[in-house]
């Protein structure tokens, strides 16, 4: 059991697979604690959307602050932040700053960095909370199969994703509820906060012969390098 759920089978993967030439790829993990490898569940906005900002047009009763008529419309980034007009005490606004919202999904998704070391306390003082805000980062994953709510992937592109032809894209199968199959997209690293109300840990981890395979990938992805007595290089060289 993790938590009060039930933990999901670790997936086996075919033997022309990566994962199994770095076998065992999952790993049960207890630990509450964050570590890198693990796979957590967090939002994640979708990529190619236009975000829209968030407007207060006015209030339906002067007298009181907590509560305004807004509107959303669409942003891009050569538009500057409107100097707040309105003041609503629930959507505090300082010059320069504007809310946005984004359309997204709460999908499974793998820490790849920590976040750091803290920042001492007594070099956080005077400064505004989000400089020093302790953050993740996380890479979302996917879901091949079709189902009610997307199209899937091409067979024909999921197999070129599985023979490790991108070093944006990585086929995995997860130990969690959901698709049989999952892309993880390296290309679209984001943050999240390190509070536990940010995220849910899912009870796995990769285990410590897949994770270098994954900092191989990431390497690959951001130097268009790939060290050639790697896993990842061994295993593309076999594919060819």
């Amino acid at each position: 059991m993790y938590g009060d759920r039930q933990l999901a089978v670790i997936p086996k993967f075919p033997e022309d697979s990566i994962q199994d030439l770095a076998s065992p790829w999952w790993v049960e993990d207890s630990d509450a604690r964050l570590h890198r490898g693990d796979l957590v569940r967090v939002f994640v906005p979708y990529s190619g959307l236009q975000p829209h900002r968030l407007v207060a047009e006015g209030r339906s009763d002067p007298r009181v602050h907590t509560k305004a008529l807004f509107k959303m419309e669409p942003w891009s980034v050569g538009q500057r932040p409107r100097t707040p007009v309105l003041p609503v005490a629930a959507l505090p606004e300082a010059p320069g700053e504007a809310y946005y919202v984004y359309r997204g999904k709460y999908r499974p998704g793998l820490v790849v960095s920590t976040g750091g070391v803290d920042v001492p306390r007594e070099l956080r003082t005077g400064a505004a909370k989000w400089q020093t805000a302790p953050t993740v980062l996380v890479a979302p994953y996917y879901g091949v199969d079709p189902d009610g709510s997307r199209g899937g992937w091409r067979p024909q592109f999921v197999e070129r994703i599985r023979n490790a032809e991108y070093p944006q894209y990585v086929w995995d199968k997860l130990p969690a509820d959901g698709p049989v199959e999952s892309i993880l997209r390296l290309d679209q690293l984001f943050h999240t906060g390190r509070h536990h109300m940010d995220y849910e840990k899912l009870g796995y981890r990769l285990s410590d012969h897949a994770l270098p395979v994954i900092d191989d990938w990431l390497r690959w992805l951001l130097t268009e390098r790939l060290p050639e007595d790697s896993v990842l290089a061994i295993y593309r060289s076999a594919q060819l």
